[in-house]
């Protein structure tokens, strides 16, 4: 398997160098050159397998040649296995599906240790880094940005790794609360939280212009924990079988809503389809900050003000992985997807009709602000007792108002546990959540963070003085 940029200049990989290299030298992300196909035979005989031996069998030929077939087994075991007392993710089915009307159903994407569907892909790559860096004896740098789940996630999911110096931005005041002491309160001489005063968006320019030079570090090498690495995409591919195949797939199609800002997420259910699995709909799920829903709702992808939501995790305006769907748009052409990405963001930036066309065939989406989405909490909650987080219940409104046929299921994903945004919840009327037991004494807990401007000379000097 072999690893190509969606801009077209940068040498392809293997797995293993990918999921070094984060971003491509040219400025692209890596996507395989080919994808695995699955027979409709093949995915109706994985009926019945445990998570983890559904993911042995997805995530195999991503990793072919570079892993071992018996070690591969053993990390996506300790990974999402449910014997023993160590398990990371705490429910018995991993992905748990739970009824909310007819034909409509929740996945529950929150069993980890931070409750948020990022444990999914961030638990697998940490033991991969650890795996493959273990066997190059290197030490590398994790640097990564988060508007609030990807950081927790990710030092939760590295803090194990011996061979990594950990720094993962946030915008300062700009997360919750529980998602904040999530990242501050992991105390490790390896584990840095940095709080820089602007927004994700202004953290992760910080983070791509420090992947393009890469100087301040003295050597090191920089490693991407964002969706922009490979190995996160590979990774939640295998929750769209699990729930389509619990829903009697492959024989029927399957429908799924999904919250997202960065459309990583969701571009995990694009790969799935085009591996085989019958996907009937993808429904983008947006809030206020809806340069998706602009794009493929009315063909603008221009860059507007962002704005502060209750559902932070999509407060993002750049949405990094839509690049990965573009490249395929444009008939896997690098230059046309390089010209592209320089112009989108710009006041009359646009997709070629045609191409907009092309995945409008899949894809539909919706944007729903504060006060829908706590309309969604308080409604649900009366009808079925269930609790939403407020990315969720963006994507089951969504699911209710874009689905395209009712015979046909259709999974909303549930990103997150409403404990870690209690703010809607309580505005739509709710008790505000409580933290499952192993978070119980979180806001006890020492925290340690550096709030620092919004200064990519300043953040990197902070790095580069920690490493040394």
């Amino acid at each position: 398997m072999k690893y190509i940029s969606t801009r077209g200049q940068a040498p392809a990989l293997n797995f293993e160098d990918v999921l070094l290299a984060g971003l491509a030298s040219d400025g692209g992300l890596y996507v395989p050159e080919t994808l695995p196909q699955f027979s409709k035979e093949e995915i109706a005989s994985w009926a019945g397998l445990s998570y983890a031996d559904l993911a042995k069998k997805i995530i195999a030929p991503f990793v072919a040649d570079t892993i071992p077939q018996a070690d591969l087994d053993a990390i996506i075991d300790e990974t999402y296995g449910v014997s023993g007392g160590d398990r990371v993710f705490a429910h018995d089915a991993v992905a748990p599906l739970k009824q909310l009307e007819p034909n409509l159903w929740l996945l529950e994407l929150f069993q980890g240790p931070t409750l948020a569907f990022k444990d999914f892909a961030l638990q697998l790559l940490g033991r991969l880094l650890d795996y493959v860096l273990d066997k190059r004896q290197e030490r590398v740098v994790i640097m990564g940005a988060t508007s609030g789940d990807t950081g927790s996630a990710a030092i939760e999911g590295c803090k194990r790794c011996h061979n990594v110096d950990i720094f993962i931005l946030h915008p300062h005041n700009r997360v919750s609360d529980v998602q904040r002491k999530q990242m501050t309160t992991i105390i490790g001489d390896n584990i840095h939280n940095l709080a820089v005063e602007g927004n994700f968006d202004d953290c992760q320019q910080m983070v791509k212009q420090s992947f393009a030079d890469q100087g301040f570090l003295n050597g090191r090498r920089l490693v991407a924990v964002n969706s922009i690495n490979w190995a996160r995409i590979m990774a939640q591919i295998v929750y769209y079988f699990h729930a389509a195949i619990s829903l009697g797939g492959p024989h029927r199609e399957v429908s799924f809503s999904v919250p997202t800002g960065n459309f990583g997420d969701i571009f995990a259910g694009y790969l799935a389809r085009q591996m085989g699995l019958p996907v009937k709909q993808l429904v983008v799920a947006t809030n206020v900050n809806d340069i998706l829903h602009r794009c493929i709702s009315a063909n603008d992808y221009s860059k507007q003000e962002l704005v502060h939501t209750l559902s932070p995790s999509m407060d993002i305006m750049v949405s990094s992985n839509f690049e990965r769907l573009l490249f395929d748009l444009y008939d896997r052409d690098g230059d046309a997807t390089a010209a592209l990405m320089a112009q989108l963001g710009s006041d009359d930036a646009a997709l070629e009709p045609a191409r907009l066309a092309k995945a409008r065939e899949l894809f539909d989406s919706y944007r729903l602000d504060d006060e829908g989405c706590v309309q969604v909490i308080a409604g649900m909650f009366e009808r079925t007792e269930e609790l939403l987080d407020p990315h969720t219940a963006i994507g089951v409104k969504a699911a209710q108002v874009c689905r395209r046929d009712a015979s046909t299921p259709m999974v909303a994903l549930a990103t997150a546990h409403p404990v870690k945004f209690p703010e809607p919840v309580v505005k739509a009327g709710c008790e505000s959540p409580q933290l499952p037991h192993h978070l119980q004494d979180l806001f006890e807990r020492e925290e340690r963070f550096a709030v620092l401007p919004k200064d990519l000379a300043k953040v990197q000097a902070y790095i580069a003085e920690r490493l040394s």
